[in-house]
C-alpha cells in the first residue's frame, strides 16, 4: 500500500511546487496516520475522524479556547443557565454562512432550524433522517446526553432553548465538543429528498473554516478555505491537505523533505532525530492521555476477576514503557491520567507478579495454554506509539503464566467497528480527554451506559456506575472529587483494564509554520495556523 500511495502524493508535491509562489506557500500538508471512517463527527470517538471533520468543517455552539480547556462562544454568542440548572437558552451567532460547493449551495444562514435538526437526529431513533440513515452516536449516548437532554426548543430564529432532566456539570464543555458539531438542516432537507442521506457522512457541510472538497482513502483529504468564516482570523491558508500514511517512517521522511509541514504521531525514536533537524520544531507538552489494555469482561474466562487480576500482574509495564514510549512514557496505575482533576493519588497497582498470576490463574480454573485473542492498533497514538510491540511484550509476559495470546489487528475503521461489537477478548487502546471534566473518563470509557460504545471492558458495575452518575449531577467540585475518588477504587479493585501508560505529546512542524497550537485533547487544528513564505 505504501508504494501506491506514496508516489501520487510525490506527484502532488511536485505540482505545488510549481504553483505560483503565494499560492504554494498558503498550502499547508498535514501527513495524517490513517483515514476517517467518515465526515459526521457525532458517528465517531477518534481523534483521526474528528480531525479529518470536527477540526475543519463543523462548529460547535460552544468551543474550546485553542490550546486549552476553556470554554469560549462558538456559533452561540452567549447562553443563560436557569437557576434550577434545568434549562440552557443560546443566543446564536448572525450572519454565519454554511459551505457552498458543488453538491450544495444553501440559501439561508445558520439558524436556529440547524441546532433542532442536529440534536433531534441524535435523541430520536425514529427521526426521519435516522430513518433513511439509521446512525448509531457513540459519543453522544457514551456521555449519557440522550437522557440528560429532554428536549430541544426553537425559541426564534436565533434562539434555542435545551430542557434537561437532570443537571448535568459539563453541559456546556460537552457542547464544546466534536460529536456536537452543528449540521445543516437544509443540506440535510437536500439529501432526503434526493434518497442520498448517507452523504451526510461522505460529504459533508459545515460552517466551520475549511471547506470540505474531496477524499481518496488512504491517499488524501482535499479542502479549501472559508473566505466566508464569521471568524477571519481564524482562516490564514488557501488549501489543507491530509496526506494520509500509517506509516510513521514515511511520514518522518516526508516532514524533513518538506513534502508535509505537519505530521502526526511521531515515533519515540524519531524525536531527537527531528530535534536536530533545523527546518523542524517540535513542539511539547504533558499528554492529557492514557494507553491502556481493556478485558471484555463478557468473554470466559476473562469474566471473572482472578483471571484478570492474573493477566494485569503478569504484564511487566516498566519494560513495556522503557521499549515503547522510552522517554515519552510514565507509568499510568490509574484509570485517568494525573493532570485530571480529582485523580486519586492513592491507587497503586499490584506488584508485577508472574508466580501469583499463575496461582490465580489456577485457582480460576484456566489450564495452561488457554488462548486469549488480544487486539493491537494499527496507528500510532500519543497514548500507545506503538500498539503492535506493546502486545507482543504482553504476549511474551502472558505465555510465561501459561497463556497463549494470539495477537489479532485490523485497519483503524474495522478495528474500532469490530471491538464496539465487541468481538475482541484483550485489546489495546487509548484515550486523550476531550472536554476536561471527570466525566470524560469515568463516565464514556468504564459506564454502564457506555458499553455499547467506548466502554471496550464491556464492563457495568452497579456501585461504580452510582456514583459516577451522582457525581455528574452535582456542581459541588469538592463533592465530585469524592465521589470520583470512590469510584477510581472500585474500579482499580474490578480491573476491567490495565493501565499501561501516561505519555508526553510530540508535535513537530516545520519551521515556517506559524501559530500552531497543541491540542489538550490530542486534536489537530488548523485555524489560526499560517505559513511564512
Amino acid at each position: 500500500m505504501g508504494k501506491n500511495v506514496f508516489k501520487p502524493l510525490l506527484l502532488t508535491t511536485a505540482l505545488l511546487a510549481c504553483m505560483p509562489m503565494a499560492q504554494a506557500a498558503s498550502t499547508l500538508v498535514y501527513c495524517s496516520e490513517a483515514s476517517p471512517a467518515g465526515f459526521d463527527p457525532s458517528q465517531y470517538t477518534s481523534g483521526t475522524d474528528f480531525d479529518a471533520s470536527a477540526e475543519t468543517v463543523f462548529n460547535r455552539l460552544t468551543q474550546f479556547k485553542r490550546g486549552g480547556t476553556e470554554v469560549e462562544p462558538g456559533l452561540a454568542t452567549k447562553w443563560d443557565v436557569s437557576s434550577d440548572g434545568l434549562t440552557y437558552t443560546f443566543h446564536l451567532r448572525p450572519g454565519v454562512k454554511f459551505h457552498t460547493t458543488d453538491y450544495f449551495t444553501p440559501t439561508r444562514d445558520f439558524n436556529a432550524d440547524d441546532v433542532l435538526f442536529t440534536f433531534q437526529r441524535l435523541l430520536d431513533a425514529n427521526h426521519p433522517f435516522r430513518k433513511a440513515y439509521p446512525s448509531e452516536s457513540p459519543y453522544f449516548t457514551d456521555m449519557g446526553m440522550n437522557t440528560t437532554i429532554k428536549s430541544v426548543e426553537k425559541v426564534d430564529d436565533q434562539t434555542v432553548k435545551f430542557n434537561l432532566n437532570n443537571v448535568d456539570a459539563a453541559f456546556v464543555q460537552n457542547l464544546a465538543m466534536s460529536f456536537a458539531s452543528i449540521q445543516s438542516d437544509e443540506y440535510a432537507n437536500q439529501l432526503l429528498k434526493q434518497g442520498k442521506a448517507e452523504e451526510l457522512n461522505q460529504k459533508p457541510i459545515g460552517t466551520g473554516p475549511f471547506v470540505f472538497k474531496r477524499y481518496q482513502k488512504d491517499a488524501q483529504i482535499r479542502y479549501d478555505a472559508n473566505t466566508a468564516y464569521w471568524k477571519p482570523e481564524d482562516v490564514k491558508l488557501d488549501h489543507l491537505i491530509f496526506s494520509i500514511n500509517s506509516d510513521a517512517a514515511v511520514r518522518m521522511q516526508k516532514l524533513k523533505a518538506g513534502e508535509c509541514q505537519v505530521s502526526g504521531y511521531p515515533r519515540p525514536q524519531d524525536i531527537e532525530l527531528m530535534q536536530k533537524d533545523p527546518n523542524i520544531k517540535v513542539i511539547s507538552q504533558p499528554g492529557f492521555n492514557l494507553g491502556f489494555l481493556a478485558y471484555n469482561v463478557t468473554h470466559p474466562p476473562l469474566d471473572q476477576l482472578k483471571v484478570r487480576q492474573a493477566l494485569d500482574m503478569a504484564i511487566d509495564k516498566p519494560a513495556i514503557i522503557k521499549a515503547v514510549y522510552q522517554s515519552a512514557g510514565q507509568l499510568a496505575q490509574n484509570a485517568i491520567p494525573p493532570g485530571q482533576w480529582s485523580y486519586d493519588p492513592s491507587i497503586k497497582d499490584a506488584p508485577h507478579d508472574p508466580v501469583k498470576a499463575k496461582q490465580l490463574l489456577k485457582e480460576a480454573g484456566v489450564a495452561p495454554g488457554t488462548q486469549i485473542n488480544l487486539w493491537a492498533m494499527t496507528v500510532q497514538r500519543a497514548s500507545n506509539p506503538n500498539a503492535r510491540m506493546s502486545a507482543q511484550m504482553i504476549q511474551a509476559d502472558w505465555a510465561k503464566v501459561g497463556i497463549k495470546a494470539n495477537i489479532v489487528s485490523y485497519e483503524w475503521g474495522e478495528y474500532i467497528k469490530r471491538a464496539k461489537a465487541g468481538e475482541h477478548d484483550a485489546m489495546i487502546y487509548g484515550w486523550t480527554g476531550d472536554n476536561g471534566d471527570p466525566d470524560n473518563w469515568l463516565g464514556v470509557l468504564y459506564s454502564c451506559a457506555a458499553v455499547k460504545g467506548s466502554n471496550y471492558a464491556k464492563w457495568c458495575d452497579p456501585a461504580y456506575d452510582k456514583l459516577v452518575q451522582k457525581a455528574k449531577l452535582t456542581t459541588d467540585r469538592d463533592e465530585r472529587i469524592k465521589l470520583y475518588q470512590q469510584a477510581q477504587q472500585i474500579l482499580k479493585a474490578q480491573v476491567p483494564i490495565t493501565p499501561i501508560a501516561n505519555s508526553k505529546v510530540f508535535q513537530p512542524v516545520r519551521k515556517e509554520v506559524q501559530d500552531f497550537k497543541l491540542s489538550p485533547f490530542g486534536l489537530t487544528p488548523f485555524y489560526g495556523v499560517s505559513l511564512t513564505k
